[in-house]
């Protein structure tokens, strides 16, 4: 089920360049969220109607709240990370479609890339078995290292090589010899499809988070498909949308 809620932001702080990481009091939404989901965060500037969807960091059931890590991108963003203490947002959520919980898999590859790691967090803390954890950073700030570090083993890499593996995940995976019976990813289109390609090639599970601009954020609008294997009951072509079907798709479901 999903609430639209006006949410008291507790913390924000920055956490790196223009990544921002806000806790909001939402007792409804973390009592229902999952790794994997997201919320439609409403900006108060009437000139833009259309919320903002930000991923799931973490989810703190006990005390009832929800922590969004995200990055500057527009004006909506930008105005968020202007706010603090005791200021509200009204948002809607729990929305779309988690990463897949009870597969019982043993060992499994957790891949985030750049604003596709926060996602990483939560997931890591809930999802039982081994984890190997890579991530992808720009450079030497690690946001959530400390997050991710102590829920599996982590494996870092970087675009200027300032640390961990020089490149990118799949760098890292390669270099380190990485294995595992799935993969479970969050990132921009080109990494994930790389992902997709490498799974097939090792004969693994794979699940895939897409980011993608989304408008209404519930399936209506149609602004947010991707491309499917099969016929979609709702458009009645080759088409999934991703705040509705998705965010988090089998890989073989869709096309990349």
């Amino acid at each position: 089920m999903k609430y639209r809620e006006t949410a008291v932001i507790t913390e924000q702080q920055k956490i790196a360049t223009d990544i921002y990481s806000m806790w909001l009091q939402t007792e409804r939404i973390a009592g229902e969220a999952v790794p994997g989901q997201f919320l439609s965060v409403y900006s108060r500037d009437e000139s833009r109607m259309l919320p903002r969807p930000i991923s799931i960091c973490q989810v703190d059931q006990r005390r009832g709240r929800i922590r969004l890590v995200y990055r500057i991108a527009g004006k909506g963003t930008k105005e968020f990370s202007g706010y603090g203490t005791g200021d509200t947002l009204e948002i809607v959520g729990p929305l779309g479609n988690g990463f897949p919980l009870d597969k019982g898999y043993e060992k499994v590859l957790l891949i985030g890339g750049g604003i596709g790691i926060p996602p990483m967090v939560e997931l890591s803390e809930r999802l039982s078995g081994e984890k190997l954890i890579v991530v992808g950073y720009r450079n030497s700030e690690l946001f959530l290292k400390e997050e991710l570090e102590r829920n599996g083993e982590l494996y870092l890499a970087s675009e200027d090589g300032s640390v961990g593996t020089k490149g990118n995940v799949l760098d890292a995976i390669h270099g380190k010899k990485l294995s595992g019976q799935a993969i479970f990813a969050c990132g921009p289109t080109p990494m994930l499809r790389a992902l997709k390609t490498y799974a097939a090639e090792q004969g693994i599970d794979c699940y895939l988070s897409l980011e993608e601009r989304m408008a209404c954020g519930v399936g209506a609008c149609l602004a947010c498909v991707c491309h499917s294997m099969d016929i979609d009951a709702h458009t009645h072509v080759k088409n999934k949308r991703i705040c509705k079907d998705g965010p988090v798709f089998a890989a073989g479901e869709i096309e990349l």
